[in-house]
């Protein structure tokens, strides 16, 4: 059964001329929306009260189970402008499946998939003019997510959860040009191990990347690359992007999910260096097959992908006692992610359709 919305217009929306300064600048995650959705789940009562209101504070009994027991998922994805001024969203069902993997995981209710992209489509409907214009990079994020909101200690699965979808508007993550970013290998912090929550959307998961993350940034280094924590040995991810890398014989290869997230980025790569004419290997990667690979030059380019980034070279790896360099090519990377942006936008046919119009 089809979800019903009520909603209720805000009386205070963001003037023409303040919103056209967040616009022009908006930088990520600083500036929201003028509505937000939101959708009420118990086991009697099954997903009701969905409906969109003004965006404004949560009041939050202090005992509500999220903040004690951490159980919440969410998303990442982007509203795109075309140029004829139409509003497209980029494989939305594949965020929605993903919350329902990531709430299996977590004990949380699935949200079906049609009721996850009718409330995404319902904010971007109401806040449509915090779509940036086409003609660069910029895109309304979205973030939709859902948390135990029943006010209750006890240590299960919580009776009372709330779904919510916000948005913010967002600019070119490289405002000078895309940049290989720099990595540090952390050998000391691990994000998850088997039947952990690694392949969860989940905060904690986001949490426990942050001290290496730290780490990394007082090494001079932009991201931080976790190893898997039985063998010390293999690639998994980074603090927020997967990781691919292209060898001379034209294999690409990239770490096996299962304890990492599984992008939507990633996967949408995987068809279409397929369809570019590469063969892309998911498997374990070791450490010292990235460092052997780079030395010898048999690995010829590394890159790295996600929402923000869409995708970006990378650079030097480094760690405690060495460095490897940075390949010399990038030109693989910058070809798949101009393919991606151009399909993204509208500037290039959706032969995978992947691209969905907010009516």
């Amino acid at each position: 059964m089809a979800l019903e919305f009520t909603v209720t217009p805000t009386t205070t929306p963001t003037d023409d001329a303040r919103l056209a300064e967040i616009l022009a600048d908006p930088g990520f995650g600083k500036h929201f929306t003028d509505h937000m959705v939101t959708v009420e789940w118990t086991p009697d009562a099954g997903w009701h009260n969905a409906r969109v209101t003004p965006y404004g504070p949560l009041s939050l009994d202090p005992a509500t189970a999220v903040l004690h027991y951490a159980q919440e998922t969410f998303e990442g994805m982007k509203a795109y402008r075309h140029a004829d001024d139409s509003v497209w969203l980029f494989r939305p069902e594949a965020n929605a499946e993903r919350m329902l993997r990531s709430s299996q995981r977590l004990a949380l209710p699935e949200l079906p998939v049609e009721h996850f992209v009718a409330a995404v489509e319902q904010l971007v409907r109401i806040d449509e003019r915090w779509v940036p214009e086409s003609g660069g990079e910029k895109s309304l994020y979205l973030r939709p997510f859902m948390f135990a909101s029943e006010v209750f200690l006890g240590v299960r699965p919580a009776q009372h959860v709330t779904f919510m979808v916000i948005a913010s508007p967002a600019g070119a993550y490289f405002k000078g040009g895309v940049k290989p970013v720099t990595l540090w290998l952390t050998e000391e912090y691990t994000r998850a191990g088997r039947g952990g929550m690694g392949a969860a959307k989940t905060g904690g998961n986001y949490a426990s990347s942050l001290v290496a993350q730290k780490e990394a940034t007082a090494h001079g280094c932009d991201q931080v690359v976790f190893l898997d924590v039985a063998e010390g040995r293999y690639i998994e991810e980074l603090g927020g992007m997967n990781l691919y890398f292209l060898f001379d014989d034209g294999r690409i290869v990239t770490p096996e999910t299962g304890t990492i997230l599984e992008g939507i980025t990633r996967a949408s790569i995987i068809e279409l260096a397929g369809k570019l004419g590469y063969q892309v290997e998911e498997r374990k990667f070791g450490i010292d097959e990235w460092r052997d690979g780079v030395t010898s030059g048999a690995i010829t380019e590394i890159f790295a992908c996600g929402t923000a980034a869409v995708v970006t070279p990378v650079g030097s790896l480094k760690w405690a006692d060495g460095e490897v360099p940075a390949p010399a090519r990038t030109e693989l990377t910058h070809r798949i992610r101009q393919a991606l942006v151009d399909l993204q936008f509208g500037r290039a046919d959706d032969t995978f359709g992947w691209m969905q119009p907010v009516g």
